[in-house]
């Protein structure tokens, strides 16, 4: 690259800065290979100089037993220690600064780097490996500061400056050099000349020595009777009788005649810059084809300074909780589209102590809050849980939130950051079993601490059942468990602090409060039976009334259907995801589930196996329908 900048330079001396950059020199490159990030830093560094370049190591993430990730370090940041390296990971671990290495391995050799950092299961590599770049020399700056003497004072170059002061500095060498090779040859010549002249009289000189006494008076004598200089008398006084042989005089005159023309040549090579600068070509091309090799250090695009979340990519997700604390993530398409009354598949490894209890379709950079029976709530990110196959149970919620003693979380809700500034949140909407029910601004759930933060005061024998994001103007349905549904209006419960408890909004009747939701969820009413009945009602249905009264019918309980278990408000046209308390999951479109009245049964929308009952409804976007059969799959 070097190389072909110098010659371009040589051939239009008006070349830019960005052209050598743009056609020639994409940045430097480092015997040890590694990253550099961006062209910002580098077309600073190369037009005035000076700058700092951002160098990163490359690394792979992989998988390794047991469904563990790897960090794969391949190559290093020039100038960094790799021993030093490894022992600043390590202290960052120890010091706790850095969560979720297991374990940091030198597999090095002589082929090349290899570092292994094995990470937990439950963490994020793209994270870890942010945190690595923040905090180790894995990601690293090279300062760039072209000084050079330039007439021997020194001067800070840009890399035109540099390649033409170079250019100018190889046009000298080569001058002095050729005036050098000229000397030589003209000296040769002149010697030549004198030993031609005395073998064409070569009699009287060997006269002239036979009749001189030393050999000074020989070299005085030569120079005065036959015009020769000191160098050329002292030649002759020196020369081998056996040069007095017809082929030596031979060679003399082909050694004299071909340095009569490097002599012309070395002199047209002075008087002819064109000349000078296709040597410079000639020579830098012998020095290209010899030594260049492909380029080591990558130049890649992107920002230095990544913060954890920009790592993680933008997808939509399910969170699945158990009723003993199992939480994991799945990607939302993990369940194929199937007809209604087919028997699912597999969607969790639970037991018989053990059940799915909630189901939320989110984003990974969505807010995920967690409500315990304890009336507190716990705040992270989407992708803060970790992410596990179809059939696996996941990982206790303890090990992901800092929960006290008998704590458990009774409730999930995922908050989006465009619904808050688009005002289509504003208030966070609580109802217990008992059928107390509560309104509280999201403002006071912003800053929530690693320990939790109260949410509501929940009275004894009490329980937090859902939890909804209003604006505050919402129509708000609560269903007990006896089929019974209220209506009424969110402004009639005033908006209270975290630790109230709340004021009646449904009396259950010896049932409980099974769920909410709201007229702006959508426009109809679906109701999911424990027996896996089901059925939509149009919203309008539902009268207006009160709160704290009893509520009117929205399905029809039977020992067939069995009790109320799942309420949601729906548009139509979604997807509904049924999950039963064995793990069982169907996803199948709502225009399969028959609109009626809100006093009839519904239809059959998933086989519930003896013993089991369904536990979770979620609504998710609509996917493609696929019609096989995927009973195969629930005998896995």
């Amino acid at each position: 690259e070097v190389i072909d900048a110098i010659l371009a330079v040589s051939h239009n001396p008006d070349i830019t800065i960005m052209e050598l950059m743009e056609d020639y020199i994409q940045g430097p490159d480092f015997p040890t290979g590694a990253y550099i990030l961006g062209k910002s830093a580098i077309k600073k560094a190369y037009e005035t100089g000076n700058g700092l370049i951002i160098m990163r190591a490359k690394t792979d993430i992989i998988d390794i037993h047991g469904g563990k990730k790897a960090i794969i370090v391949n190559e290093i940041p020039y100038m960094v220690n790799k021993a030093r390296l490894i022992e600043k990971m390590a202290e960052h671990v120890k010091e706790k600064r850095i969560e979720g290495i297991t374990e940091i391995r030198d597999e090095s050799n002589r082929e090349g780097i290899r570092i292994v950092i094995e990470l937990r299961k439950d963490v994020q590599p793209e994270v870890i490996l942010n945190q690595l770049f923040k905090l180790t020399s894995l990601q690293t700056t090279f300062g760039v500061n072209t000084i050079a003497l330039v007439n021997n004072e020194p001067q800070t170059l840009n890399l035109k400056q540099m390649i033409t002061y170079y250019l100018d500095h190889q046009e000298e060498v080569i001058k002095r050099r050729t005036a050098y090779d000229l000397k030589k040859a003209e000296d040769r010549a002149h010697i030549l000349e004198g030993l031609k002249r005395a073998l064409d009289q070569i009699d009287a000189i060997i006269d002239l020595i036979r009749t001189s006494r030393t050999t000074e008076i020989i070299q005085q004598r030569l120079m005065d009777e036959f015009d020769m200089s000191e160098r050329q008398a002292k030649a002759i006084r020196e020369m081998q009788l056996q040069r007095l042989a017809g082929l030596e005089r031979e060679k003399i005159e082909n050694e004299l005649n071909d340095l009569l023309t490097l002599i012309a040549d070395l002199k047209d090579i002075l008087e002819n810059r064109e000349r000078i600068l296709a040597i410079i070509e000639e020579e830098l091309l012998q020095l290209k084809d010899k030594f260049a090799d492909k380029r080591r250090t990558e130049i890649i695009q992107g920002t230095f300074d990544l913060e954890d979340e920009d790592l993680i990519p933008v997808e939509d997700i399910i969170i699945s909780l158990t009723t003993n604390g199992y939480v994991k993530r799945m990607p939302v398409d993990t369940y194929k589209t199937q007809n209604r009354g087919g028997r699912g598949i597999k969607g969790m490894a639970t037991n018989e102590d053990d059940i799915v209890d909630s189901l939320i379709n989110m984003s990974t950079h969505d807010d995920l809050l967690f409500f315990t029976n304890f009336g507190k709530v716990y705040r992270i990110k989407g992708y803060n849980v970790p992410e596990f196959g179809r059939t696996a149970k996941g990982l206790p919620v303890v090990n992901l939130l800092n929960l006290d003693k008998d704590e458990y979380v009774k409730s999930m809700i995922s908050i989006r950051k465009e619904d808050i500034l688009e005002k289509k949140a504003e208030y966070l909407f609580f109802v217990t079993l008992n059928g107390l029910v509560k309104k509280t601004h999201i403002d006071e759930f912003e800053n929530i601490r690693q320990s939790g933060k109260i949410a509501i005061g929940l009275k004894e024998d009490d329980q937090l059942v859902s939890v909804k994001l209003t604006t505050g103007n919402a129509q708000i349905l609560v269903a007990a468990s006896n089929g019974k549904l209220i209506r009424f209006k969110e402004s009639d419960v005033r908006k209270m602090g975290r630790t109230a408890s709340g004021v009646r909004g449904i009396n259950v009747d010896g049932g409980h409060v099974i769920g909410m939701t709201t007229d702006q969820d959508g426009q109809f009413i679906m109701a999911i039976s424990e027996n896996g009945y089901g059925k939509m009602s149009p919203l309008d249905e539902y009268r207006e009334s009160h709160r704290g009264g009893k509520g009117v019918k929205t399905i029809n309980t039977t020992a067939k259907t069995g009790q109320l278990v799942a309420l949601r408000a729906v548009n139509g046209d979604e997807d509904l995801l049924i999950i039963t308390s064995e793990g069982i999951v169907i996803r199948l479109p709502m225009d399969q589930v028959k609109t009626a009245g809100r006093n009839t049964q519904g239809v059959r929308l998933i086989k519930v196996a003896e013993g089991s009952t369904v536990s979770s409804v979620e609504v998710v976007e609509k996917a493609e329908e696929d019609n096989e059969d995927s009973s195969d799959e629930a005998k896995e």
